[in-house]
């Protein structure tokens, strides 16, 4: 399973691509306002592609089909690596598949059951993100949809990844590796946590217990 770094922040993506952690990027406006300098949000982006050389989702500042297809085409000459996201609505279909058709890697977002996934996949989708912690925020079990899309990807043969992003912790991000998703998208500060067990603490703990006990070696004379 792929970990896309859910985050715009150069040193975060440093940290994960230096320890070998990171097989992506996946980015928000939301996440691009806050770590372009100036606002300069397409600039930030080609400095990403250029210092990871991971593939990177970008979402579309547009929710219209004309202009979905327009920022899609703007965005993908950014560099080889971006992955355009679009939201999966009637209007974002034929932007889709255009986009698609043209070469452009396209990966649809707000896709919150199989159905969804199965229709995105035939305009043209090469990955569906599916935002869990919504699906469990609202009663659903956000790992068994994982598993329904990943099921009908398969029975169909369809060649389309299955993401899911907003794991927070190490269940959810176990959840998702046993459900068949081929990618999960974490933030940095999720991703550290997943280090992290009091267990390992303790056991820390014991080891630098037992060297301290070690006898010390005697210098030669």
């Amino acid at each position: 399973m792929r970990i896309f770094l859910a985050t715009a922040t150069l040193d975060d993506l440093r940290w994960a691509a230096d320890n070998g952690l990171a097989d992506g990027v996946m980015t928000t406006p939301a996440m691009l306002a806050d770590a372009a300098p100036n606002g300069e949000m397409r600039e930030h982006l080609a400095e990403i592609a250029r210092s990871t050389g991971l593939p990177i989702c970008v979402t579309v500042g547009a929710i219209d089909g004309g202009d979905i297809y327009r920022d899609g085409r703007e965005l993908a000459k950014l560099s080889d690596h971006v992955i355009v996201q679009v939201p999966l609505i009637e209007d974002s279909l034929v932007a889709m598949r255009r986009l698609s058709s043209e070469g452009v890697r396209v990966a649809a977002t707000l896709v919150f059951n199989a159905a969804q996934a199965l229709l995105a996949a035939k305009a043209g989708a090469s990955m569906v993100n599916t935002p869990i912690e919504r699906l469990d925020a609202y009663g659903l079990d956000g790992a068994g949809v994982l598993a329904e899309i990943r099921a009908v990807f398969a029975g169909g043969d369809a060649e389309c990844d299955v993401l899911a992003s907003g794991v927070a912790d190490a269940a959810s991000f176990a959840g998702c590796a046993l459900a068949g998703a081929d990618a999960v998208a974490v933030s940095a500060e999720a991703l550290r946590s997943l280090l992290l067990h009091p267990l390992t603490d303790r056991g820390v703990d014991q080891l630098l217990n037992d060297l301290s006990k070690r006898p010390k070696a005697r210098l030669a004379t």
